[in-house]
């Protein structure tokens, strides 16, 4: 099968498209036929060597979505020409073919494409995980989700809406702030504009918000946390570099900053995290949003794209 590997980290161009033998399933494994792909920041971090005990060569890769191809001895969730999507897999997506553990795989909704699929895993995920468990958000809540535009931001303001959050997003672009509005949130603005925030606390009342969603921490997190409400929290999603921040604008609002990461959760985590994602897929008012697609041999165009100012949803591939 075609698969991308890495063999050394570094710059895309480390991304090399071989021929590699398709894995087989053993028991309690899953073999899905990969028809899309997610492409995640992560995916380039790892890339680059942000664990350096990462085994090489492997197939990068969480999220895809396809068709079950065969199953292993003992599985029962899923049966071979089901549609699913993966969170998580054992060989890597960026594949024609994926093998993964029996959890985590996923069914897909009827109404949902492929790419949508592959837009779910990390995405969805991390926004749950996010708001409801790291950040304990409650109805009536203020949120500002800062990078509103991307796969997470995205799903996040699709889980505030459906959960009576109050949620104000942020997006670089007319055509990012537009996408923002469409999927849910109250109020929008362009952080790329002079005194957006100050902005964005003008809507709070002065008050603050008490939950505030940060992609790019290295970038944002000093400049955010003057605009906490008291005991408000910060989930720290992604940063790519060092932080200065002052210590009395959490002391004042005795406010938090935490951190999360999916990799942390156990197999019974993401199994209740997945079943909340799943109803909203099938309820309807989870829809993930594909901003553009490559070919399984441009996978160091896609990796270059991630990481581009303006996201407009998540990027996926085709092998």
């Amino acid at each position: 099968m075609k698969a991308i590997r890495v063999h050394e980290f570094g710059g895309p161009e480390v991304l090399l498209l071989e021929e590699i033998p398709c894995p087989s399933p053993a028991g309690g494994q899953v073999l899905v036929k990969v028809v899309a792909i997610g492409v995640n920041p992560v995916d380039t971090y790892l890339r680059s060597g942000s664990n350096p005990a990462l085994p090489r060569p492997y197939v990068p890769g969480l999220d895809a979505a396809g068709i079950v191809e065969s199953v292993g001895e003992g599985v029962t969730r899923v049966r071979a020409g089901e549609r699913v999507y993966t969170a998580g897999n054992l060989t890597g997506a960026y594949a024609e073919f994926v093998l993964c553990s029996e959890f985590q795989v996923h069914p897909l909704p009827d109404m949902l494409t492929f790419a949508q699929g592959a837009a779910v895993g990390v995405a969805y995920a991390t926004a749950y995980r996010a708001l409801f468990q790291r950040a304990a958000t409650r109805a009536g809540e203020r949120v500002l989700i800062h990078g509103a535009s991307g796969g997470v931001g995205i799903a996040a303001v699709q889980f505030a809406r459906a959960a009576g959050f109050r949620a104000t997003g942020t997006a670089g672009t007319e055509k990012g702030c537009l996408l923002v509005s469409q999927h849910g949130a109250e109020h929008v603005l362009n952080h790329r504009a002079p005194g957006y925030l100050e902005a964005a606390s003008a809507l709070t009342q002065g008050q603050g918000f008490d939950v505030i969603l940060e992609m790019l921490a290295n970038v944002n997190l000093g400049q955010v946390l003057p605009f906490l409400a008291r005991n408000g929290r910060v989930v720290v999603i992604g940063s790519r570099g060092r932080v200065e921040m002052t210590p009395r604008d959490l002391m004042f609002r005795e406010a938090d900053v935490r951190g999360m990461s999916l990799f942390n959760l156990g197999e019974d985590e993401l199994a209740g995290i997945h079943h909340a994602i799943g109803a909203g897929l099938r309820g309807g008012f989870l829809q993930p949003v594909v901003a553009r697609s490559f070919q399984l041999e441009e996978a160091a165009k896609a990796h270059a794209a991630v990481l581009a100012q303006g996201a407009l949803g998540k990027l996926v591939m085709t092998p």
